[in-house]
């Protein structure tokens, strides 16, 4: 992302390098796939985008071609600082938790913790997402924090949603995040964020308290879960 270059490498000291530039997803993927083949790498990839209700496969879309450098720069930028802050609130948790992790479906950075307790059979219905894929994330319950970048009617944003939702769980008041019944999670507006004095910690009040209400409408076991009610350990004389 800084350089604008997809390098593969292989152990063996082969390699090859991609411009990444405009052109269609289908020249990429294509040139993708020849490269690999090259190096002898034998890689399987669904050519089919997930979470999006209208798709085209990637070997066949000569629909999208746009490339911005400063566009894709500032995203990476934004996901290396997310990712720093993330580390940090994942530290508080001593319980089971997700390491931070990136999203290919709808591209957004996030960090889950789980309670330790199985959660109802999760719905699915996810646009070409396998429902198994998802009935497997969600198999237990779940407080979520991540980043998402947005789409064309939703700015990027920072968010919290748990799985199950516990009653009352929209009603907090979070502010400056706001809850989205449409999506179900509190948003914490990227730009607030960015014009913060101290962007670090309005992330981590936010990704706290969106957390502290979670647990608490859905009763976890924070005695044992949360790093700021365990006890030093007492020292042998």
């Amino acid at each position: 992302m800084i350089d604008h270059r997809l390098r593969i490498l292989k152990s063996d000291g082969s390699s090859r390098v991609i411009e990444l530039r405009a052109q269609s997803v289908a020249l990429f993927y294509n040139t993708l796939m020849h490269e690999l083949e090259e190096l002898g790498l034998a890689v399987k990839i669904n050519r089919l985008p997930n979470e999006l209700p209208e798709v085209i496969p990637f070997d066949q879309d000569e629909t999208h071609h746009s490339y911005s450098r400063e566009s894709a720069n500032r995203f990476w930028r934004v996901l290396a600082q997310a990712d720093r802050v993330f580390k940090r609130f994942r530290s508080r948790f001593c319980g089971k938790c997700s390491p931070v992790h990136f999203f290919w479906g709808s591209f957004d950075l996030a960090v889950t913790r789980f309670s330790g307790r199985p959660a109802p059979l999760h719905p699915g219905g996810v646009p070409h997402l396998p429902d198994a894929v998802t009935r497997e994330a969600y198999a237990h319950e779940v407080s979520s924090l991540g980043f998402w970048p947005g789409d064309a009617k939703n700015p990027g944003a920072f968010y919290s949603y748990a799985y199950p939702v516990p009653e009352g769980f929209g009603k907090a008041n979070l502010e400056p995040a706001h809850y989205s019944e449409q999506l179900g999670e509190f948003l914490l507006p990227y730009e607030i964020v960015r014009n913060s004095p101290s962007p670090d910690d309005m992330i981590l009040d936010f990704a706290q308290h969106a957390y502290d209400h979670v647990a608490t409408l859905s009763k976890w076991d924070r005695e044992h879960l949360d790093e700021s009610t365990l006890k030093p350990p007492v020292p042998i004389m």
